[in-house]
């Protein structure tokens, strides 16, 4: 028995804006939504984790997301915000699974000890954490916390970011020289 391999060939939709693409999907033009779902897969997993707070439910999340985008792409007026949009509904996606959560203790296992990881102490002290780093990202300006953002979570390369942000890559250092810089001094405390 023989396996065919099938190798992904560039197409021009590749090359396409996100609203000829979002046009073109909301039409059912199934091959210009795979074009959508791989350009923002890859920032909408970073979103989804960084509200989820764990990769445990980030692909489900992000594939809800799609499905639900693939229905409401009618209703999009505006193709070239497809990026935000995508972005508000993976958001309220892992925002409602956040809430869906029930975290129920077995009790057969009581006897155990929590791993020190998992002491009260310590998740809270990591959720203050991760609270102040939010809240001095939302400080940043809107392009530093971008850049920052597709660097430290989304682990882009310079040149990605400054293809997705449409900067040059000397602006996207300068950018991200500055948040880093920024953090420290704010997160000074928790080093």
């Amino acid at each position: 028995m023989t396996t065919v391999t099938r190798l992904a060939v560039p197409s021009a939709l590749d090359a396409a804006s996100d609203a000829l693409l979002a046009d073109r999907a909301a039409d059912g033009d199934v091959r210009a939504f795979e074009v959508l779902v791989r350009r923002h897969g890859p920032l909408m997993r970073v979103h989804a984790t960084r509200i989820l707070g764990s990769n445990d439910e980030t692909d489900d999340v992000v594939q809800e997301s799609f499905i639900t985008a693939w229905r409401q792409l009618p209703t999009l007026e505006n193709g070239a915000a497809v990026k935000s949009w995508l972005m508000r509904i993976c958001g309220r996606k892992s925002i409602d699974r956040v809430r869906a959560r029930r975290d129920h203790a077995d009790i057969t296992e009581t006897d155990a000890a929590a791993p020190a990881a998992l002491t009260p102490h310590h998740v809270a002290e990591t959720q203050e954490q991760a609270e102040a780093l939010a809240r001095c990202l939302a400080e940043l300006p809107d392009d530093q916390r971008r850049c920052w953002t597709l660097r430290e979570l989304g682990e882009y390369s310079y040149t990605d970011i400054a293809e997705e942000l449409d900067l040059p890559v000397s602006t996207v250092r300068g950018l991200l020289a500055r948040a880093r810089k920024t953090l420290l001094r704010e997160l000074e405390d928790w080093r």
